[in-house]
């Protein structure tokens, strides 16, 4: 009996000396478990309760409850002090200065090119048209040969583009006209759609020219439709982008794909037309922007679309061509060089 109780007294002097070193919460239950648990030194002592007399066992009994009580106190408000000082150290580690300058958020914006596609888009949805798109990676025969560009024809040195497969006529297209082939093979009229996209040609890089640019289409056919609904349609374009006193001039022209065909430039946005000396349109008054005129009957008629029925126009526009008149850029390059400077110009 003597024994058993210098052994309780030895676990509690021990225990509290340990204590206190104590500064972590594992640590905390390891020392728990080890007097406390099923198999723990306070826990054995009280086994051998039953080989004692009758006299002796609730001295036993007092005794190991006691120090079991205190015990279980004390970690209890040592694991109290843990958590405490693991809160203020958290709240401490993420605590803000508010004295502090705060940090800017860099948010991105759209590219210009991207702004300036969009836009374009918007204005011809608004007038009725869906948007068409279809592969970069196209076949000769509707880059081509559907549009009255047979092999040999020496319009397609104008439109030099990369071949993938010679052979088998497998190219980068060099335009968005595809898209046009492929809807009406697949779209009895009336078609009012645009077609953007990037598009290749083996141009030398230089300020105004790229092998790699963007270009918006457009095609309507429909009954009765005529020049003047050409013009009427890019009028409105050329003053939704560059202000209502816009002017259109259409000058002849010769597309294989269209008959007739034209140039059209719009009046200068720098100038408005009137000055001789303008370093824009360098005195001319009038700037280069698209191309169109009205769909070629065999190019109807390649599709399956009845001719003498049916009439359509269409019309090419360079994005690059505009974005540089509509944001005032004098090298085509500043588009595709990442140079944030340039960018950041154009955010929202």
């Amino acid at each position: 009996m003597d024994q058993l109780l210098s052994e309780l007294k030895a676990i509690e002097d021990k225990f509290r000396a340990d204590i206190d070193s104590i500064v972590k919460q594992q640590e905390l239950e390891n020392i728990r478990v080890k007097l406390l648990g099923k198999k723990g030194e306070i826990t054995s002592i009280m086994k051998n309760m039953g080989r004692l007399s009758d006299e002796d066992k609730p001295k036993l009994g007092q005794a190991a409850n006691k120090t079991r009580q205190f015990v279980e106190q004390t970690i209890a408000e040592k694991q109290a002090e843990l958590t405490a000082k693991a809160e203020q150290t958290k709240i401490a580690s993420e605590m803000i200065d508010i004295s502090m300058p705060g940090k800017a958020v860099k948010v991105g914006g759209s590219h210009p090119l991207t702004l300036m596609s969009d836009e374009i888009c918007d204005t011809f949805i608004g007038l009725g048209y869906t948007i068409a798109e279809g592969p970069d990676v196209e076949l000769d025969l509707f880059n081509f040969e559907m549009l009255r560009l047979p092999k040999g024809h020496p319009a397609r040195d104008e439109q030099d583009t990369f071949y993938l497969d010679y052979e088998n006529g497998v190219l980068l297209r060099s335009q968005t006209s595809p898209v046009q082939i492929r809807v009406m093979n697949q779209q009895k009229p009336p078609i009012y759609i645009v077609c953007p996209g990037r598009v290749y040609r083996s141009d030398a890089v230089d300020a105004t020219h790229s092998p790699i640019f963007h270009q918006i289409e457009g095609l309507a056919v429909d009954e009765n439709l005529s020049m003047t609904d050409l013009v009427a349609a890019l009028e409105l374009f050329a003053r939704r982008l560059f202000g209502k006193e816009t002017r259109i001039r259409l000058r002849p022209h010769h597309f294989p794909f269209t008959e007739p065909s034209c140039e059209v430039d719009i009046s200068c946005w720098t100038c408005g037309g009137d000055d001789p000396n303008c370093k824009t349109c360098r005195g001319e008054g009038y700037i280069e922007i698209l191309g169109g005129g009205m769909v070629h009957p065999e190019v109807l008629e390649n599709c399956g679309i009845d001719s003498k029925k049916y009439t359509g126009f269409a019309f090419g526009i360079g994005v690059e061509r505009v974005a540089m008149g509509r944001y005032d850029v004098t090298d085509i390059r500043n588009f595709y060089e990442n140079d944030l400077r340039f960018l950041e110009q154009f955010s929202k």
